[in-house]
């Protein structure tokens, strides 16, 4: 373990998977971390943090349409910016 955790050796997949049952987490917990703190941490609007996790539990043709609608306003407002500074 010290190998993994002081020299920065990277485990094969079969050994996370064998320390991921020993901890009782999944191997992504493992190589990622706590994805709400990481969200957190990343966004700061308290607001939005709230609206994604209210997505995150809408059925999946719904939270596929969210993300369509959110992706080409993004699309959109990137194209915008781009015909601003030309």
């Amino acid at each position: 373990m010290s190998r993994y955790e002081v020299k920065g050796v990277q485990p094969p997949a079969d050994i996370l998977n064998k320390i991921a049952d020993v901890l009782g987490t999944s191997v992504d917990f493992l190589i990622n971390g706590n994805t709400t703190e990481k969200a957190q941490t990343t966004l700061k609007d308290a607001d939005l943090i709230r609206q994604f996790k209210e997505i995150e539990g809408l059925p999946d043709n719904e939270k596929s349409t969210i993300l369509k609608v959110v992706s080409a306003y993004i699309r959109d407002f990137k194209a915008r910016q781009t015909y601003l500074v030309l």
